[in-house]
């Protein structure tokens, strides 16, 4: 039997494009696509594809939130990031989510299919031009390094936080998260206090910073 893949991923063009070239091969089947993190966990659990192939940046929810989802609720799902950074905080952020590969964007398909395969067959796969920056950045980094600050954070203060940098308002993230208004205005107040920040306007900054929202149109 084909190796089941969900793509995830903002930008159809990058879809479109990654399940014509999945298609080609005997052993893959492109079974969904997702145009944001919260669609992704969504049809995760509804498919329960082998492999989620997972865009980091993504609206709504973000691809660092939606693995630590996939990987709590279907974990019968393996996930590989796809991304544009090759920075070792991402990488590393990834791999904690829960993630088994982090590939980039740039590189050829081959790359992609490779990492597929070596998830599925039990390996952790990064391309070769992340594993170089994550073994410099962890030759390099002191010893005593703190974990990033994003983790204090709770995942749903995360995730409010995300909404919050793209725009949404107290009552727009209510109702996506079926929460009640309060709910939303003590996340918020919670964040503030652990992040020592207090506007909507650095906590904007700290969230792109940290990768929970790329603001991209």
């Amino acid at each position: 039997m084909p190796t089941t893949v969900l793509l995830a991923d903002d930008h159809e063009m990058v879809r479109e494009g990654l399940r014509a070239l999945l298609e080609k091969e005997d052993d893959l089947e492109v079974v969904g696509e997702a145009e944001n993190g919260r669609r992704a966990v969504r049809l995760a659990r509804d498919l329960a594809p082998d492999i989620v192939v997972m865009d980091v940046s993504m609206p709504d929810l973000n691809g660092m939130e939606a693995t630590r989802q996939v990987s709590r609720r279907c974990p019968q799902t393996q996930v590989i990031a796809l991304s544009v950074h090759a920075d070792p905080r991402f990488v590393t952020e990834m791999l904690r989510a829960g993630a088994d590969g982090y590939v980039l964007k740039d590189c050829a398909f081959e790359d992609l299919a490779r990492g597929i395969r070596a998830v599925v067959a039990g390996e952790t796969y990064l391309s070769p031009r992340v594993a170089g920056a994550v073994v410099e950045g962890h030759v390099r980094a002191p010893a005593t390094e703190a974990r990033p600050t994003g983790s204090v954070l709770t995942p749903r203060e995360r995730e409010v936080l995300q909404l919050l940098s793209e725009g949404h308002g107290t009552k727009q993230i209510a109702r996506r998260l079926h929460v009640s208004t309060k709910t939303i205005d003590t996340h918020r107040q919670h964040i503030m206090d652990k992040l020592d920040v207090h506007n909507v306007a650095d906590l904007t900054k700290y969230a792109v910073r940290e990768g929970l929202t790329s603001l991209e149109p």
